[in-house]
């Protein structure tokens, strides 16, 4: 294995394992947000307040166009993730790989040697406790909640989707739900993870 690729809806915990896993084997570790993000987390964080143009999205859109509008982004992201796979596949240093970008059907169709993948999933309720932690949803306004509401529906569904075209593929996915990041890292350099049907 030269490339393993971690994907799933956002707070599933895909950057906290990618990273460890990274470090365990001795591989790079890359997320697919920095190719391109999509258009980010619609709360405020010390650092940074919400931009006008995400508060938008998040506030005018309904599930269904947030979902249209990510995958539209994360398809004419694939080929830059296509490319940074490929490249990191035929040499080069190892590479783990995460992001919601990476589309189970596309990673499938994708052929590339020595790579491997794994989707993370968790329960809703733990996707909303991370999510409003992440968010200080217990001190935010009226319509600060509403954005956190629109983002963490649009994860759900997500996942949703996520899982069925994992399950589709025969791909391996992996619950994170109460686990530790030392097991799900065992689990996952150890390949023991869930097959689709």
């Amino acid at each position: 294995m030269r490339v393993l690729l971690i994907g799933g809806t956002s707070h599933t915990g895909k950057s906290t394992v990618a990273r460890a896993v990274a470090e365990r084997i001795g591989f790079t570790y890359r997320p697919t947000d920095l190719l391109a993000r999509h258009p980010g987390r619609p709360w405020r964080t010390p650092d940074r307040e919400v931009p006008p143009h995400v508060a938008e999205h998040y506030g005018t859109l309904g599930v269904d166009e947030l979902i249209d509008s990510v995958l539209d982004h994360y398809a004419r992201l694939w080929p830059r993730i296509e490319e940074l796979i490929t490249e990191h596949a035929e040499g080069g240093p190892g590479l783990v790989l995460e992001g919601s970008a990476l589309w189970p059907s596309r990673v499938a169709a994708l052929g590339a040697p020595h790579t491997e993948a794994v989707w993370l999933t968790a329960d809703d309720a733990v996707l909303a406790d991370r999510m409003h932690a992440s968010a200080r949803y217990a001190e935010a306004t009226a319509e600060e909640r509403r954005l956190v509401d629109r983002f963490l529906a649009r994860a759900r569904r997500f996942q949703e989707l996520v899982r069925e075209s994992v399950d589709a593929a025969g791909l391996c996915r992996v619950d994170t739900t109460g686990r530790s990041v030392t097991d799900l890292v065992e689990e996952i350099i150890d390949r023991r993870c869930r097959q689709g049907p």
